[in-house]
C-alpha cells in the first residue's frame, strides 16, 4: 500500500495590525480590512484609549502609556515565542504608538509600516521633533476645537480639526461617504498625552524592527517636507509614495492594500 503523501505544513497568514490617528479609531481601516481579510489575511484593527468606541473620555488620558496601553496589552497577550510576529502599519499620530511597541517588543514586529505618520525614534525630545512631527496648520487660522479637562490656565488636554475644515483638510482627496462616515465618527482626540511621548535614548531594539514609510504626496496634515524631514533623520529600509491626501486608506485604498501585501511578501509575511 502506497503511504499517505505527506502534506506541507501550511505557512500562517501574515498578521496585520492597524493603528489609527489621532481622533479616528479602528473604523478608519474599514476599506483594508475587508480588503484584507478577503484576501486571507489576518486583521487586527485597534482602538487606542479614548478613540472608536473605547469608553474613556480623552480629557483623563494624561500620558503616552495610558493612551497607547490597548496596542501595547495587545503585544504582552501575543505568545511569548517567535513564530508569530506581526507587521504593524500606523497612520498619522499612530506612527507613534508604532515606536514605542517596537521599542518594547521589537522581538514580536516583522515590519513596522508608517502611513503619513509621525516616525522619530525618541518620540518628542527635541523642537525639530515636534518642527517634524506635528501638524502645522496654522495657515487655516484657528483650525482646532480645544477641550481644557486641566483647567483653561493649562495646555489643552483635547482636541479635534473643527468640522468646517475637515474635508479641506484631511479628507480633500477622498470620496465624499468617507468624509461623510468620518464626519460623524470624529472625536476628540488626546493631544495632552500625545505630546507626551518620549522614548528612552539608548534602547537599541527599536532598531531590530525593519520599517517602511508610505508617503502621502498632497498631504495638508503632516505635509511632505515633514514627511521627508522624518525619512532623512532616521532612514527607513524601504519608502513607498501614495498619490493621496493624509487618508490613503480611504483615498487610495486599492493602492494602499497593494503595497501592504508587497511589504508582507518581502518579509516572507511571517
Amino acid at each position: 500500500m502506497m503511504g499517505e503523501r505527506e502534506t506541507p505544513p501550511l505557512k500562517k497568514a501574515p498578521h496585520f495590525v492597524l493603528i489609527h490617528g489621532l481622533s479616528g479609531g479602528s473604523w478608519c481601516w474599514y476599506k483594508l480590512k475587508s480588503m484584507m481579510y478577503n484576501s486571507g489575511y489576518m486583521v487586527t484593527c485597534i482602538d487606542l484609549k479614548g478613540a472608536g468606541i473605547d469608553p474613556s473620555d480623552p480629557n483623563t488620558i494624561l500620558s503616552f502609556d495610558h493612551y497607547n496601553k490597548p496596542l501595547l496589552d495587545f503585544f504582552s497577550s501575543l505568545p511569548p515565542h517567535h513564530d508569530h510576529k506581526v507587521i504593524l502599519v500606523g497612520h498619522s499620530a499612530g506612527g507613534l504608538s508604532l515606536t514605542q511597541a517596537s521599542h518594547k517588543f521589537p522581538d514580536k514586529i516583522s515590519v513596522a509600516v508608517y502611513v503619513a505618520a509621525t516616525m522619530l525614534r525618541n518620540g518628542f525630545l527635541t523642537e525639530q521633533d515636534v518642527k517634524d512631527g506635528v501638524p502645522d496648520l496654522s495657515e487655516y487660522g484657528d483650525a482646532y476645537d480645544l477641550e481644557f479637562g486641566l483647567g483653561s490656565t493649562q495646555p489643552p488636554t483635547a482636541a479635534t480639526v473643527k468640522k468646517e475644515l475637515q474635508r479641506k483638510v484631511i479628507y480633500h482627496m477622498s470620496p465624499p461617504e468617507d468624509y461623510t462616515l468620518a464626519s460623524m465618527l470624529l472625536r476628540p482626540g488626546p493631544v495632552y498625552a500625545i505630546q507626551s511621548a518620549q522614548f528612552p535614548e539608548g534602547n537599541e531594539g527599536v532598531e531590530k524592527v525593519p520599517r517602511v514609510y508610505i508617503k502621502t504626496m498632497y498631504d495638508r496634515v503632516i505635509k511632505p517636507e515633514q514627511q521627508d524631514n522624518m525619512i532623512t533623520k532616521w532612514p527607513p529600509s524601504q519608502v513607498y509614495t501614495l498619490e493621496s491626501d493624509h487618508s490613503p486608506n480611504f483615498s487610495s485604498p486599492f493602492a494602499l492594500f497593494g503595497l501592504l501585501v508587497k511589504i508582507a511578501a518581502s518579509i516572507g509575511g511571517t
